[in-house]
């Protein structure tokens, strides 16, 4: 196993305890959920940083003003995309709709637009740069074959909505495999595009969460 490739497999176990920490049943984020989630967007900043992020130069913005209103555009069409999803998985499975709830009740007890500046400043761009911004690029840069860098997309993918499963919500876990497909594929066909994906995660994080609850 090569350098890079030891980098990348602590920084997924990293983030695979960090999540567990967060969702597990037996620990769930104590003290504070918020908190807890925050602290692991900053252990996975500075993991992307210090594992060689800074050595590429994807760090550059291109277009700026392109990428802020592409990541605006992006959140509010991911959002569409939840709130269909939403009704259709409440028509089908009678278990969605409390499971979604059993998620917006990790607000409870906390002020909501503390958790949406949370989520907009801190969580939302965190978890963009670290997932797409240096996971799966160094996967789509590590993997062989003839298609690495849509490899790495599934693996990434994947490996997002898993680290889920340890809450035990079927509907998180989905999701996260929904908003991953959707972010690492524009990643996948623009990595340049990175920028307008940080924005979009963290405004629709700030969206579905506190603005305009699904």
């Amino acid at each position: 196993m090569s350098k890079d490739e030891s980098k990348l497999l602590v920084a997924v176990l990293v983030a695979a305890f960090l999540w567990f920490y967060m969702f597990s049943p037996w620990t769930g984020g104590r003290p504070n959920f918020w908190l807890v989630m925050s602290f692991s967007a900053v252990v996975l900043t500075s993991l992307a940083l210090g594992f060689g992020y800074r050595k590429t130069s994807s760090v550059k913005i291109e277009k700026p003003g392109l990428q802020v209103l592409g990541g605006i555009v992006i959140a509010f069409a991911l959002w569409g995309i939840f709130w269909i999803g939403d009704k259709a998985s409440a028509w089908m499975f009678s278990f969605a709709r409390p499971q979604v709830d059993l998620v917006y009740g990790m607000k409870t007890g906390t002020n909501p637009w503390y958790i949406g500046l949370l989520l907009l400043l801190v969580i939302g761009p965190a978890e963009e740069f670290f997932w797409r911004g240096y996971v799966q690029r160094t996967m789509g840069k590590l993997l062989g074959g003839k298609d690495p860098e849509t490899l790495a997309l599934i693996l990434t993918t994947t490996i997002y909505a898993l680290v889920h499963i340890w809450s035990l919500n079927f509907m998180l876990v989905m999701a996260a495999l929904v908003a991953g497909a959707v972010w690492g594929l524009i990643y996948r066909l623009c990595p340049k595009a990175l920028p307008a994906l940080i924005i979009s995660h963290a405004l629709w994080d700030c969206l579905v969460f506190v603005v305009l609850p699904i």
